[in-house]
């Protein structure tokens, strides 16, 4: 794996495809056993989960339904700490049982807002289904369920995260070379 560069910022490789498969192999071993019986409905957060969520969902490889929303909190490098619903989930939630598939907890943001929101419409349960997490970076109280793997603090791109919509398409993970 070499460097790469984007927008004129250079990201160095961090992990690689082979490590990211294993984390999602497991996790979906987790998913499916505790899912056993209740008809989940995963909701796949789009953009950067739609990677991570089709692996993870091939290897959970049950009959399950899917839905798709969208929200933005991000700018650039930033959390802008404002929660923007794009595209509202695409399935009714009232009584269903729902995993939230995403691709990276940071601050904590989105997740807490969007696990508050489905709840709200009804959901029996919300857990959330995290390819990455960054700890140091919480600034929330919110704690994913099933996590692929810990990182630090780095800004990343790949395997589905992106620099402004740039970078989704790598199939590993490379973070910002300061």
């Amino acid at each position: 794996m070499e460097d790469i560069e984007l927008y004129g910022r250079v990201f160095a490789p961090y992990i690689t495809y082979r490590e990211i498969d294993a984390a999602i192999q497991r996790m979906a071993e987790e998913i499916r056993v505790d899912m056993e019986g209740k008809d989940p409905l995963y909701v796949v957060i789009m953009n950067g989960a739609f990677m991570f969520a089709s692996e993870l969902l091939s290897y959970i490889g049950t009959e399950h339904e899917v839905a798709f929303a969208r929200y933005s909190s991000y700018q650039g490098t930033q959390s802008t700490f404002s929660l923007k619903e794009v595209m509202p989930v695409s399935a009714p939630l009232k009584g269903r049982h729902v995993v939230i598939l995403e691709d990276l907890i940071d601050s904590g943001y989105t997740m807490q807002n969007v696990k508050a929101l489905y709840l709200d419409e009804g959901a029996v349960e919300v857990r959330i289904a995290a390819m990455l997490t960054k700890p140091k970076a919480l600034m929330c109280d919110i704690k994913a369920d099933y996590v692929g793997l810990e990182i630090d603090n780095d800004f990343i791109v790949g395997h589905g995260l992106d620099y402004d919509d740039r970078g989704r398409m790598l199939r590993d993970i490379y973070k910002l070379k300061e």
